[in-house]
Parts: C-alpha cells; sequence; structure tokens
C-alpha cells in the first residue's frame, strides 16, 4: 500500500498522456541536424555567404528543435530566406554540388536519419518541410475550436476555405519535389533517400491533399442550400479520384508498417467515406427518375453507401490505433450530415422499392459512378529569386580563376626565356 505514494515521493512525474486529434494527416515531420558548412566551403564561396548560409541553416535548427515545428510562421521565413540561398549550391556551374554533408532527422523520434553530400537532397528536404508545415496549418485550421465558451466546438466557413487554399500550397510544394527536385538527384542518392521522399510517396500526399481540399469543399456545399445533388455528387466522385490515386501511388510501396502503415490507413478511410458519399448522391439523383429501374438502380446505391459507410468506420479505427495512436475527429462536414442520412435513406427506399426488387429474378449489378474532369490542381511553386551574392560570389571566382591563368602564363613565359 505505501508503493504509490513512495514513488511520488522521490519527484517523480507521471508523464500526462496526450492523444492528438487529426484533421488533416501529415506524415512525420523531418527537421534540419546542424552540420558544418563553414569547413567544406571555405575558400570557394566567400565568407559573407557561407555566414549567411550557416546562420539562417542554424537558425532553422534551432527553431524547430525547440519547437517541435509548431512555429510555423517563424519557420516559413527561415525557410524562404534559406531558399534564396541554397539554390546557388545546386548550380553545375558553381561546382558545389557534393561539397557539403546536409543531416536531418525525424522529429517525432529524435533518430538521424540521413546525411547526404548533396545539395539537391538538401533543397528537397527543405521544401518537402515546407509542405509539411502547410499541411500543419491546414489541420491546425480544422480542428474544430470553442471560442464562445459553450462548450460546442465549430469550425468558421472562413476557416475552411483558407485550408483548402493551404492544402493546394502544399500539394504545389509537393509536386515541385517530385517533377523538379528529384530529377536532378543521381540515382545512387535517390535510393538512400527516406521514404518520405520517395517519388511515389511526394506524388501521393500531393494527391492526398487535394483529396482532403475536395472533402471539404464538400463539406461546404452540404451546408449550402444553393449547391444541387449534381454539384454533391461531382465532388464526391472527385474526392473519391484523388483517394484512389494516391492509393496506387502508395501500393508500390511496403506500408506495413511506421508512418506507411498509418498513412495507407487513412488513404483507405477516405476513400470508402467518399465512396459512400458518391453512391448516396448518385442513388439521390436516379431516385428522381419515373422508370422502376431507375429506383431499383437507386436502391443498390443507398444499400452500397450504407455498407461503405460501415467498412469507413472500421477503417478510421485502424487508422487511429496505427501508431502513433491518434483520436478519431468528431464528424464534421458532409460525413456528419451522411451519418444519419444513409442508414436512413437506405432503410426507407429498401422498404419503399423492396416489390421491385422481389420482382427482379437476377440479382442487381451495382450502376457505375459518373467520372469527372478533376477540379483541384497543386498550386504552381517556384523558387525564389537566387541571392544576388551568388552572383558576385561567381564574378569574383573567375576573377582569380583569370588571375591564376595569367600567372601561370607568366611562369611559363619566365621559363621558357
Amino acid at each position: 500500500m505505501g508503493c504509490a505514494p513512495s514513488v511520488y515521493a522521490v519527484g517523480w512525474k507521471k508523464k500526462k498522456l496526450s492523444i492528438p486529434e487529426i484533421m488533416v494527416f501529415v506524415r512525420s515531420m523531418r527537421i534540419p541536424v546542424e552540420s558544418d558548412l563553414q569547413r567544406p566551403l571555405k575558400g570557394v564561396v566567400s565568407k559573407d555567404l557561407v555566414n549567411r548560409l550557416s546562420s539562417i541553416r542554424n537558425q532553422i535548427v534551432l527553431v524547430a528543435e525547440d519547437t517541435g515545428g509548431s512555429a510555423i510562421s517563424e519557420l516559413r521565413r527561415a525557410l524562404e530566406e534559406y531558399l534564396s540561398l541554397l539554390p546557388g549550391l545546386t548550380k553545375k556551374e558553381h561546382g558545389l554540388e557534393g561539397l557539403v554533408e546536409f543531416k536531418w532527422k525525424n522529429l517525432e523520434d529524435g533518430r538521424q536519419e540521413i546525411g547526404i553530400a548533396n545539395s539537391w537532397f538538401e533543397l528537397l528536404s527543405v521544401v518537402h518541410l515546407m509542405a509539411m508545415l502547410t499541411m500543419s496549418e491546414a489541420d491546425s485550421l480544422m480542428i474544430p475550436k470553442d471560442h464562445s465558451g459553450s462548450g460546442i466546438r465549430t469550425v468558421s466557413s472562413d476557416c475552411k476555405r483558407e485550408a483548402v487554399d493551404l492544402l493546394l500550397k502544399a500539394s504545389g510544394f509537393l509536386e515541385f519535389c517530385a517533377k523538379d527536385v528529384l530529377s536532378c538527384i543521381p540515382a545512387d542518392v535517390k535510393h538512400r533517400l527516406p521514404k518520405d521522399l520517395q517519388d511515389g510517396v511526394l506524388e501521393a500526399i500531393s494527391i492526398q491533399a487535394l483529396g482532403q481540399g475536395t472533402e471539404i469543399q464538400l463539406g461546404l456545399a452540404v451546408e449550402c442550400r444553393k449547391a444541387t445533388l449534381s454539384v454533391k455528387r461531382r465532388l464526391a466522385c472527385e474526392q473519391l479520384s484523388y483517394f484512389s490515386q494516391a492509393y496506387h501511388c502508395l501500393s508500390n510501396f511496403d506500408t506495413s508498417h511506421g508512418y506507411g502503415k498509418k498513412h495507407m490507413w487513412f488513404i483507405k478511410w477516405k476513400f470508402l467515406e467518399a465512396k459512400a458519399a458518391a453512391y448516396y448522391y448518385h442513388g439521390l439523383i436516379l431516385d428522381k427518375r419515373n422508370e422502376p429501374s431507375s429506383h431499383v438502380s437507386a436502391v443498390c446505391c443507398f444499400l452500397a453507401a450504407e455498407k461503405l459507410l460501415a467498412e469507413s468506420k472500421k477503417a478510421c479505427l485502424s487508422f487511429c490505433l496505427v501508431a502513433p495512436v491518434t483520436r478519431a475527429p468528431p464528424l464534421w462536414g458532409a460525413m456528419k450530415h451522411l451519418h444519419q442520412k444513409i442508414p436512413e435513406v437506405a432503410s426507407r427506399k429498401s422498404q419503399m422499392y423492396g416489390y421491385l426488387l422481389e420482382q427482379e429474378k437476377v440479382l442487381q449489378a451495382l450502376p457505375e459512378l459518373p467520372e469527372f474532369q478533376l477540379s483541384l490542381q497543386p498550386d504552381d511553386y517556384r523558387l525564389p529569386d537566387i541571392y544576388p551574392a551568388w552572383d558576385d560570389n561567381q564574378k569574383r571566382g573567375n576573377q582569380e580563376q583569370t588571375i591564376e591563368v595569367q600567372v601561370k602564363d607568366n611562369e611559363d613565359g619566365i621559363l621558357t626565356e
């Protein structure tokens, strides 16, 4: 009986378990580890430029370590400044691509993942961090808050629209990584990249961001009285297409453990939700027609939506239980409405048109969902203008090279004489 008090008596304090709530899924964030830029760049790059590169990178390291990546605005400013300097190390004419070993680690477990002497790897990691911070900001906006003190947690329409903009921006960062940066990295370096930076994973997260943006838009449409069934069906079908593509991208990777496993369950969960919504709205549109066959097809859609909804609940639970454990978010947007409506409509319409189903001796085939051109596209991302000091550094290098050539020519001339 005296064991518990004695434990507390020596000052041990039980750590409070905090299980986060997730609205926008963000894979584990990777942050830079202190790396030596001074020594490998000494004498090759101007002292002021080296100091600036080193100073800003160290600032990013300190802020990311101290805040766990939560100081998004401060980190974003530092990263944007660093991105105006960093491309100078990647330019072939500067010859600096492999001089510095850049080190990064996983923020979740603090384990140093990798150190690679390649400036394109550094550029890839920095833009990827920008994308993860942007998605984290969208996640923060979408987590319901109680500002009134009434105990009712809500997310304003303005926050939802801002979250969509952020998701498009994050998708643009990731698309830039996959298309513009990875292509510049040598094959032997690509094989050493962590999974989060592999081509298919980058593409999957980029498409997932578009899918979640569409999910938010569908929620806004459900709340809008002017939005038609056709609009809601289209958004649900588009959301389904995005998560189907994301699933395809991830299916080529080992997702049996860690964040890969959690990510795959998230995609499955959202895919099933989107498919349930698509069949529900498709069923409502079919049910408006007068033909008995349309009513039968509508009932098939409603029953399929009900089954998919049940599967999505299981997928959500599996997602939450995969480490790191997370809380299931409260029902919101379209799903808050559909979790009630789908079982209700499926039951009512089955009873209403049961006699038609009985008349059909063969099993009814589930109608195909319509396909639509996808509306959301990643924001176009371009690196900021290169820091002017790189031009001065290049001119200085050319001048020094010219002087060396002249000195050598003079020495050769003297020796010849």
